[in-house]
């Protein structure tokens, strides 16, 4: 699978680093229940990445808004990915204030998960350049 394309959501999928499997999250996440179309699409990346040893690399800084029912959606994912021992990095643009504060509080939310293994999940707050702003 190459991309996802669910509304106004354009997830692309970059594999030209052997161990890394890079999504990167564009336009808009308005649905209702985004899980519906990326549980699937996250599942079949887990079952790529986890016989590999790669990484999955998710990218939101060109992402222009999403949902609280996304943020639960990232949070299940979280999740799945920890099951499947597969390490996350999730790149936020933290120069944005709603980026910022959706990523920080989903930090929160994954400090605080309890009982067994914590995710193996790093956060990163990347500025884009000034001249694309």
């Amino acid at each position: 699978m190459d991309s996802l394309k669910s509304d106004d959501l354009v997830i692309r999928v970059d594999r030209t680093v052997p161990a890394c499997l890079r999504l990167d999250w564009t336009g808009r996440s308005n649905s209702r229940d985004p899980s519906q179309a990326i549980g699937p699409f996250f599942n079949q990346m887990l079952a790529e990445a986890g016989p590999r040893g790669a990484v999955i690399d998710m990218h939101f800084e060109a992402l222009e808004h999403f949902n609280s029912s996304t943020i639960a959606t990232l949070i299940h994912l979280i999740n799945l990915s920890s099951k499947a021992a597969v390490a996350l990095r999730i790149h936020y643009d933290g120069e944005l204030k709603w980026q910022a504060l959706s990523f920080d509080a989903l930090k929160r939310a994954v400090q605080s998960f309890g009982g067994g293994e914590k995710p193996r999940v790093e956060f990163f707050s990347a500025q884009a350049p000034a001249q694309s702003r």
